[in-house]
């Protein structure tokens, strides 16, 4: 089992991985295949189903289907370019998508919104389909995006998640027992095993380019949120609140007035900040999903900005050892709000930020796996259930109590020795039976939990 962690952070747009980034590689994804394809088309259609249809307009998963057809990607999107594409594909029924000439497109008729039919493979699922002259569909897929922004198509699926290209990995973990026994027995930590791995799969160099990277865009991003006011998009209109909160603890510092409790609204600021960003459809990277983008940049602030002694070079050890916990979740798991609810969200992020914390502070393997399953212990649960379909309310103010918990798990497991009574594995089998069993109104359709009873227009 190898997933990179430059995958499990990647650079993208919000407010949604699985609803915004993944229909947009969805997309690009399809329009290879056409491009592959001896047949010659002359439209495209599309259809969202379950999740991706109810929180569809919320999560902008029509504006990102309609682009990623028009040939944007989420790494390279433009804002200002992807506006004005938007306008033109509306006013003209087509796109032009590089190699494949001009297509019909009109996202009123062409862009279905399928409440009545999910998708058997995952709860976000869309097909999208290419036609010829006539109107009749000569090229179709299903695709699912299955969270933090990973797409996969319907036989990528079916043929389950052991399918893995590429070579043989120094240490293949699945689990969390296999991750601790082969850190006894190479003597080495979990980032350092996670290190090797990615040096075989993409090179050292590569690895270490793209996790500074990770980094450079989460801090901008924080302070970018720090520094902007107003109100959110939406119809909410829930006004930001990052920048007046910093500026008052600023005013603070130094007076003494402060109780000791009040890192916490650091924290919290932090982690407010990148989702506010997130909210208002700025860059952010997945973390593991945009949902929960927040908490993984805020524990990594407060650890360069207020623990004495820290340093920026241990960033990558941060960096890879939340995404070694990050892929256990994931493959055990999920990180999908629309597959296990919001503990696959913030939940996966606040362990793998705590297990993170708790490397870079100097604890042994067996206190790193315990940091991350109390942090995930304390999700679980946690529903999905988005005000008006927004990742604004609860999902802003969320993340920020995820940041926190997940200091407090990393703080509470260097005080112990390793030694607890629930494994991670077993946390996270836990999640996995909660998500499966938990109602469908409380997996990101809208329809259960907050989002029916707040007042939400």
């Amino acid at each position: 089992m190898f997933v990179s962690v430059l995958d499990m952070f990647k650079v993208g747009v919000g407010p949604s991985s699985s609803h915004t980034m993944g229909p947009m590689v969805a997309a690009a994804r399809f329009l290879d295949l056409m491009r592959a394809s001896p047949f010659r088309f002359s439209g495209l259609r599309a259809s969202l189903h379950g999740s991706l249809a109810f929180t569809g307009v919320g999560h902008a998963t029509d504006r990102a289907t309609i682009l990623g057809l028009a040939g944007f990607r989420p790494e390279t999107y433009d804002a200002a370019e992807a506006e004005a594409a938007l306008a033109s594909i509306r006013a003209d029924h087509d796109v032009h998508p590089e190699g494949l000439g001009r297509l019909r497109f009109d996202p009123e008729t062409d862009l279905i919104f399928d409440y009545d039919r999910k998708l058997p493979g995952h709860a976000n699922g869309m097909m999208l389909m290419a036609t010829d002259a006539q109107g009749d569909v000569t090229l179709s897929q299903v695709y699912y995006s299955i969270g933090g922004g990973f797409v996969m198509t319907e036989e990528e699926l079916a043929a389950g998640k052991a399918t893995e290209e590429g070579p043989a990995i120094p240490f293949p973990f699945q689990s969390a027992a296999q991750m601790l026994e082969m850190s006894a027995s190479s003597g080495k930590t979990i980032a350092q095993m996670k290190r090797e791995n990615e040096t075989v799969r993409i090179g050292r160099d590569a690895m270490t380019r793209g996790t500074a990277r990770i980094w450079e865009v989460m801090a901008d991003c924080i302070d970018r949120g720090l520094s902007v006011d107003g109100r959110l998009p939406g119809g909410l209109n829930v006004s930001r609140r990052a920048k007046a909160i910093h500026e008052a603890l600023l005013a603070e510092r130094g007076q003494n007035l402060a109780p000791p409790h009040t890192v916490n609204d650091w924290i919290a600021t932090y982690a407010m900040a990148v989702n506010e960003e997130n909210a208002a459809g700025g860059q952010v990277v997945t973390a593991p999903t945009n949902g929960a983008a927040g908490v993984m940049p805020a524990v990594i602030r407060y650890y360069l900005d207020h623990i004495p002694g820290a340093t920026s070079a241990r960033i990558e050890d941060f960096l890879l050892t939340a995404a070694a916990i990050g892929g256990l979740i994931k493959y055990n798991a999920s990180i999908s709000g629309a597959e296990a609810g919001c503990q696959a969200e913030v939940g996966s992020a606040s362990a793998m930020a705590a297990a993170g914390l708790a490397a870079v502070l100097g604890g042994t393997p067996a206190q790193i796996e315990n940091a991350a399953e109390i942090a995930l212990e304390h999700h679980l649960g946690m529903t999905c259930d988005p005000v008006r379909g927004l990742v604004q309310v609860p999902c802003i103010e969320r993340n920020g109590l995820g940041a926190i918990k997940a200091v407090a798990a990393a703080g509470l497991a260097l005080r112990g020795n390793g030694t607890h009574l629930v494994p991670l594995d077993a946390c996270i089998e836990t999640m996995r039976q909660t998500g499966a069993d938990m109602s469908e109104k409380y997996k990101e359709t809208a329809l259960g939990g907050l989002a029916v009873n707040v007042p939400n227009c």
